[in-house]
């Protein structure tokens, strides 16, 4: 069986698409590809079918990550098949929680930044939208320190699959 996850900032165009990529990539290195399944969309749908924002693109590139994109909303419907929500900030997980169809399904969303162990009270991963690269340099910052906490949740939700 499948363990989905689903990376959800604003328009999906800057910092879900980023979790996104990162999260993959170490997916993909801890050998879990064939059994993890990583998305994004955003809470709206301003930038649907859209490619992922230039500045975005050019962090994960000179990085190493792959920046292949097409940005989306995310749909309720949706909680059905996920095993986890990941919110980039305080904003789009109030409006996922209200979106979520059934208590279990609001359960399932989770901010980014609290599998980093090493966060500080904010939590939220900010919005590089309208600032320059670093702010896009520090968004993958933030989500590369996250991963790595949620990459061992990834792996403790499957071994109880399994048991």
């Amino acid at each position: 069986m499948t363990y989905r996850v689903c990376f959800v900032c604003t328009g999906n165009i800057c910092r879900s698409p980023m979790a996104e990529s990162v999260f993959r990539a170490r997916v993909a290195e801890d050998g879990l590809d064939d059994r993890v399944e990583v998305d994004s969309a955003g809470t709206g749908g301003w930038h649907e079918g859209d490619g992922a924002d230039p500045r975005t693109v050019s962090v994960l590139e000179e990085h190493g990550y792959d920046s292949a994109h097409t940005a989306r909303q995310f749909q309720p419907s949706w909680f059905s098949r996920l095993d986890l929500v990941i919110a980039l900030d305080h904003g789009h997980l109030k409006a996922l929680r209200r979106l979520a169809p059934t208590p279990q399904d609001a359960e399932k969303v989770r901010l980014l930044r609290s599998f980093d162990p090493a966060a500080d009270d904010d939590l939220d991963v900010p919005d590089p939208y309208y600032g320059g690269m670093d702010g896009f340099e520090e968004c993958l910052e933030m989500v590369k320190a996250a991963s790595e906490g949620l990459l061992a949740a990834v792996r403790e939700d499957l071994k109880g699959r399994v048991a």
